[in-house]
């Protein structure tokens, strides 16, 4: 499914046939341990459970993948990312104080932090309700746009999909069936992708 490719692709799952390349960098020729480390620096991870610690605060929840680096945290930059992402009032809250959507902001503050060449988020927005999903989104195309990163969402709201992303790749059973600018995407690559004709309220707002 789309988990497995994005797993793949951030050198979590090996693929059965093909290779993965980040920074002209084919990942899986690396060894465990190099691929640990390389996916430490080049890889950021945002899942749907948001996978935050319970037990430290949100300044230390964001700064933790540095640390576990032994790098020295960049205190401006980190702040710099906590005030875009509107958290500066939550730096010392624990994650079960937090709104769904603050504790995903969080999680995707965590995951800039090493300056990774990509960003990998997994369904980022289902746990969310549709103006927090919306929000969410504004703050990905901020870090594409503003911070040089290339993210990559699997996501299954086709209509956030169109709105956000600038290239959209469409899986069926394994098999890429669209690969191509977002705004090219009609009701017959939709239906390529999905396997038949979709609801008017699955493509507005689902």
């Amino acid at each position: 499914g789309k988990s497995t490719l994005l797993h793949m692709m951030g050198g979590l799952d090996n693929p059965t046939e093909g290779k993965v390349y980040i920074n002209d960098k084919d990942i899986f020729s690396l060894k465990e341990e190099e691929l640990a480390i390389f996916r430490r620096r080049n890889i950021g991870f945002i899942f749907q459970n948001f996978n935050l610690i319970p037990s430290l605060n949100v300044w230390e929840n964001i700064t933790l993948p540095v640390g576990l680096d032994g790098k020295e945290i960049n205190k401006p930059f980190v702040t710099d990312i906590i005030n875009s992402l509107g958290l500066e009032s939550k730096v010392d809250a624990l994650p079960n104080t937090l709104s769904g959507g603050q504790q995903q902001r969080v999680a995707i503050a965590r995951a800039l932090v090493a300056r990774p060449a990509i960003i990998l988020a997994d369904e980022p927005v289902a746990a969310l309700d549709p103006i927090t999903a919306t929000q969410v989104m504004d703050d990905f195309k901020k870090i594409n746009k503003e911070l040089n990163m290339s993210v990559l969402i699997n996501i299954h709201h086709v209509d956030l999909a169109l709105k956000y992303a600038d290239r959209v790749i469409g899986i069926k059973a394994g098999e890429i069936v669209y690969d191509g600018p977002s705004t090219e995407v009609d009701s017959e690559v939709l239906k390529q992708i999905y396997g038949r004709e979709l609801a008017a309220d699955e493509v507005m707002g689902a």
